[in-house]
């Protein structure tokens, strides 16, 4: 009589961010025992199969094709056999697609297990200094200047330090979109984690920005911001900062500098002279 076969699963596998050495040895295991792969980029992926002699025959699942995935995915985990998922770089399904595969694991009773390992968004935190007590993972913030003006002043509110990832070509002006809302919380900023160019920046957000303005490398861009302070700075003066510094940073007048404030953050001029206004009354 023969034994029943084991029932599939499907791994959730984490990978390195950037340092090779970072892999687990229980990572190589798994992606070298399961039938399939299903990647980000295939062409990515394969560098770190090559890099650890691992053949398993990978396919392409991102959030383009999502929906035509799962479907065969499902099938071959129904009929038994065991995939792993992973993602260019990191924990998989955190800001990367594979959450509504996981979902249809769930719901069709197939197991699913974590092989745990690098999460930028953890590195970050554990050199930021900043208190790591209550964290908040905020992956990152959305393209259109108005929503992550909107997007920034929620996450103001929270008592906890914000973590969250910054794309290189829109670093300065979200930078500069959260320092209007955050003022002068103190920040960290990683980019290149755990690669051989690996720099960080710790100072008060607001002074970050200009920092970057006159120093802007490349990479990948982790941010770390510290909670809501015992006394906060109004969003009124905040504003005013916001605008100062453009002015100072690229030589505008104040109209010219307020055009350019209204654009990034979403904020209509009119609005933008009022705060001003304000907060110059506050601080006199």
């Amino acid at each position: 009589m023969s034994a029943e076969a084991e029932p599939a699963i499907l791994y959730v596998v984490a990978t390195p961010i950037g340092n090779m050495g970072d892999m687990t040895f229980r990572a190589v295991e798994v992606l070298r025992s399961v039938s399939l792969i299903a990647c980000e980029d295939t062409r990515h992926t394969a560098k770190l199969l090559a890099n650890f002699q691992i053949k398993t025959p990978t396919i392409s699942y991102h959030e383009h094709n999502e929906e035509q995935r799962i479907p065969q995915l499902l099938k071959r985990l129904t009929a038994g056999e065991s995939l792993a998922l992973v993602s260019d770089a990191g924990t998989p399904l955190l800001s990367d697609p594979g959450y509504r595969l996981v979902n249809a694991c769930r719901q069709g009773g197939i197991r699913v297990t974590a092989v745990p390992g690098p999460f930028a968004a953890a590195a970050a935190a554990s050199i930021s200094g900043l208190s790591t007590d209550r964290i908040v993972f905020a992956g990152f913030p959305p393209g259109r200047p108005g929503s992550q003006h909107a997007w920034w002043r929620e996450l103001a509110t929270i008592p906890a330090s914000v973590v969250c990832y910054l794309s290189p070509h829109r670093l300065l002006p979200s930078l500069r979109a959260a320092a209007a809302v955050f003022g002068s919380r103190p920040a960290f900023l990683v980019r290149e984690l755990t690669k051989l160019h690996e720099e960080s920046f710790f100072a008060p957000l607001d002074e970050l920005v200009q920092r970057l303005h006159e120093h802007h490398p490349r990479g990948e861009y982790t941010l770390v911001i510290g909670g809501v302070p015992q006394s906060t700075t109004s969003l009124a003066i905040d504003l005013e900062s916001y605008v100062t510094g453009l002015q100072q940073a690229r030589g505008l007048s104040l109209s010219q500098a307020v055009a350019r404030a209204s654009s990034e953050l979403g904020i209509p001029r009119r609005q933008l002279y009022r705060q001003i206004h304000i907060g110059r009354t506050k601080s006199d």
